[in-house]
C-alpha cells in the first residue's frame, strides 16, 4: 500500500498515537496508555524484563524492570551494579503479602526502594537508601512486591505512597 492509500483520518490516528509518547528531560518515560507486564526482553545480567506502570492523578510513567523472581536473583537484586538508568530498576514480586525488609549490603548505588500493596499502590518509599549499609529498611505493613529504582528518583518524578504500580496483568 502507498502512502497515498492512507485516508486522512488514517493518517491522523498515526500521527496522534505517536504524539501520545514523550521523553522527559529527568529520562522518565511519560506513557499515555503504559501497558503493563509486557515483556522487554532480558537485561545484560540475563533476567527477564517487563513494562512496569506508576500512576499518580496526574500522570503515568513507564519504567523498564527486571522482574527477580528466583530466590537467587532476589538475594543478589542490584548488588553491584554501578549505574541504574532513571527508566530501568528491578521488581521484587511475593507470592503472599509479607512485612518485607531490605538492606543495602554490597549495593553501590543508592536506592529509592518502594513497598506495594496487594491492592497494587505504594505503602511506603525508602528514599536514597545508603550504599552498602546493612541496616534494615522495612515496611510499615505486608506489601506483594518492592520496587527499586535509582536514589532519588521517585521525588524528582512526584511519585509518593498511594500511587498505583502495575507490572503484570492479573
Amino acid at each position: 500500500m502507498k502512502f497515498s492509500q492512507f485516508s486522512r483520518r488514517s493518517v491522523y490516528a498515526i500521527a496522534l498515537s505517536l504524539t501520545a509518547c514523550t521523553m522527559p528531560a529527568n529520562g522518565g518515560s511519560e506513557v499515555a496508555g503504559c501497558t503493563a507486564g509486557a515483556a522487554a526482553g532480558q537485561s545484560a545480567a540475563g533476567i527477564q524484563q517487563v513494562t512496569l506502570c506508576i500512576s499518580s492523578a496526574k500522570t503515568t510513567r513507564a519504567f523498564n524492570v527486571e522482574v527477580a523472581g528466583t530466590s537467587a536473583q532476589q538475594a543478589k537484586g542490584l548488588m553491584f551494579r554501578t549505574e541504574l538508568a532513571d527508566n530501568a530498576g528491578m521488581i521484587f514480586p511475593f507470592p503472599e503479602p509479607r512485612i518485607a525488609s531490605f538492606w543495602m549490603k554490597n549495593t553501590v548505588i543508592s536506592l529509592d526502594i518502594i513497598f506495594i500493596r496487594a491492592n497494587g499502590t505504594i505503602e511506603s518509599i525508602a528514599d536514597n537508601t545508603i550504599p552498602y549499609s546493612t541496616i534494615p529498611v522495612e515496611a510499615g505493613e505486608p506489601v506483594v512486591a518492592v520496587l527499586e529504582l535509582r536514589g532519588g528518583l521517585a521525588a524528582e518524578l512526584g511519585i509518593a505512597a498511594g500511587d498505583t504500580v502495575k507490572w503484570a496483568t492479573k
